[in-house]
This record gives C-alpha cells, sequence and structure tokens, in this order.
C-alpha cells in the first residue's frame, strides 16, 4: 500500500521545512510513504529546499496557476506514481502532519474513498467570529448541495483513495475543495470526516485577496457544479415560478374580465403576466435540454474515469 503526501506550494520556502518535518515516516497499514511537492510558479527557494529536504518528487508549473490546477496536477501525477492513497497538505503548516495516521484510517478499513478534516473552526483562535460565521453558513451550503454530512468544506487536508480520485474531474480554477465535495455526493462515492487542531498561523492566506472574493469566488463554484448534476431542478424551479405567476396574472385578469360590466383595463398586467407565462416555459425546455446535456456529461465522466483506469494502471 503507497501513500503519497501532496503538497501544493507558492512562495513556502520558509514553512515547508515544518511540514515535511511533521509527516510521519511509518505508518501502520502504509508500505511506502513518499512526498510530493507541486511548486504553483514560486518565485522563493521553494524548490531548493523542497531537494534540500529530499522530498520525494517535485513538479514545477510555468507561473501561478492557482490552488485548484495545483491541486490537479498533483492527483495527476500520483496516480503516475502509482499511488493507492493521496493526502493533500498545504505548504503554510496549517495542518497537523501527526494526524495523517487518523486522517487515511477509514480508508483503510474501506469505510470510506475520501476523509475530510475537520478542523472545528469555532474553535480556531486567528479566526474572527464573521468569518467563523461564514465558514458554518458556506459548509451548510455545501452539505445542503452534495447531500453529505461534512462539517468544515474549506479544508483542505484530505485522503482520497486511488479510485476516488479517479472518478473526480476539477473544472474550476479557484479552489477545489467544494468542488470535490459535491463531486463525490453526487457521484455516489462515500465521503468522511475526521476532526483535527490546526497549527497556529503562519501567513495570511494567498488563495484571495479578501474574505469577500472568497465568499463571491466560492459561492460561484458551488452554483456551477451543483448546476452541473442538478440543472432540471434549477431550471424547473426557477421556470415553474415565473410560470405560476405569469397564470395568475393572467387569473386575475380573467377575474375582473368576468365581474365588471365593461371590463377594458388591466391590459398591461396581461402582457406582463403572458410574458411570464413565456419565459417560465422556456426556461423549463432549456431545464429539459441541460439534463440531456448532463446524461452526456455522466457519459463522458464514466468513460473518462474507465480511460484513466487503463492509464494509471
Amino acid at each position: 500500500m503507497k501513500l503519497i503526501v501532496q503538497i501544493p506550494c507558492y512562495n513556502e520556502e520558509e514553512t515547508l521545512p515544518l511540514v515535511i518535518k511533521d509527516i510521519p515516516k511509518i505508518i501502520e497499514g502504509i508500505d511506502e510513504i513518499e512526498t510530493l511537492v507541486i511548486d504553483d510558479g514560486s518565485t522563493d527557494g521553494t524548490v531548493e529546499v523542497a531537494k534540500k529536504l529530499g522530498v520525494d518528487h517535485i513538479v514545477s508549473h510555468v507561473g501561478n496557476k492557482g490552488l485548484a490546477t495545483a491541486f490537479a496536477t498533483g492527483i495527476g501525477e500520483c496516480l503516475k506514481l502509482r499511488a493507492d492513497i493521496i493526502v493533500n497538505t498545504d505548504g503554510d503548516n496549517q495542518y497537523p502532519q501527526k494526524d495523517i495516521p487518523k486522517l487515511i484510517k477509514p480508508i483503510l478499513e474501506k469505510k470510506a474513498d475520501i476523509v475530510v478534516s475537520d478542523r472545528q473552526t469555532s474553535k480556531i483562535i486567528h479566526f474572527g467570529w464573521l468569518k467563523k460565521r461564514l465558514q458554518s453558513l458556506g459548509s451548510r451550503v455545501v452539505r445542503m448541495a452534495s447531500g453529505t454530512s461534512i462539517p468544515d468544506a474549506p479544508s483542505g487536508f484530505r485522503a482520497y483513495s486511488r479510485d476516488a480520485v479517479l472518478h473526480l474531474n476539477v473544472i474550476t480554477y479557484f479552489s477545489y475543495v467544494t468542488e470535490t465535495i459535491i463531486q463525490a455526493g453526487k457521484r455516489r462515492i462515500t465521503i468522511t470526516h475526521v476532526p483535527v487542531e490546526t497549527n497556529p498561523k503562519t501567513r495570511e492566506s494567498r488563495l484571495f485577496k479578501s474574505m469577500w472574493q472568497h465568499v463571491f469566488e466560492s459561492s460561484k463554484s458551488i452554483i456551477r457544479i451543483y448546476s452541473m448534476y442538478e440543472s432540471i431542478r434549477i431550471f424547473f424551479g426557477i421556470g415553474l415560478l415565473l410560470f405560476l405567476v405569469g397564470l395568475g396574472g393572467i387569473g386575475r385578469w380573467l377575474w375582473f374580465f368576468l365581474t365588471e360590466a365593461k371590463s377594458t383595463g388591466h391590459v398591461q398586467s396581461l402582457i406582463i403576466s403572458a410574458v411570464l407565462v413565456i419565459v417560465g416555459f422556456q426556461i423549463g425546455l432549456i431545464g429539459l435540454l441541460a439534463d440531456l446535456v448532463a446524461i452526456n456529461r455522466k457519459l463522458i465522466e464514466d468513460a473518462l474515469y474507465r480511460l484513466k483506469k487503463i492509464q494509471h494502471k
């Protein structure tokens, strides 16, 4: 059983030694433990430090591509290296590498294919009140969208079985964390969580410039990936709402027409209602077409899974 710990890095020469130092050298049930650094266009000495630390594998991007791309690059490399379990952690030493055995235990016991660490954000001292509330709200939205019970959706300290990563396809450029949870839920990949305690803060996040940018980008990611899997529910819901509002407006006009002796008014509301009915019906048709496209996407995903399985035997 081979475990690879992948570490996406962007200018992490100061904290990378702390991460590598705490990665366990021996884990029960694991025969080989290797490390992989994904250098996401670092301009400092991250690569040189990684070499000095004896990192087993280093992959470098030309320029900064973003966390999601770095994660996807790492996953692809881990598959090439025939990893049975992949642990993703950050280069800023936020996560406790000593908990890797606990993180991979559900996979070793065949109880899950993906394990997400629960940082217990309500206990993190350097998280402000607003950030804690937003983290909690965001995780709740992801649970509703994915049908899973993951309490800490933004956590990047995760373990994946080989089969799980063969099923997943990262399509966003900002962050993969919410996207992969929703994909796992919709594709019926068994996912669970384990509690961990984070290390002291070492620096500000480089993923986003402000908390509100993070909220905006995460919201876009959630809507995009949820729409991929639940297009008919979204479009039918919107279309049905507009259709019913328009139908109600037409019914109102009919009431006035039948009860008023000389009813010549309310024509504007009738026109608006008719437009709403037509638009609602059209949006419903778009939902039907989107659902047909989703069926094709599912077939393509299954084909990709089989192709990747053949490529990485």
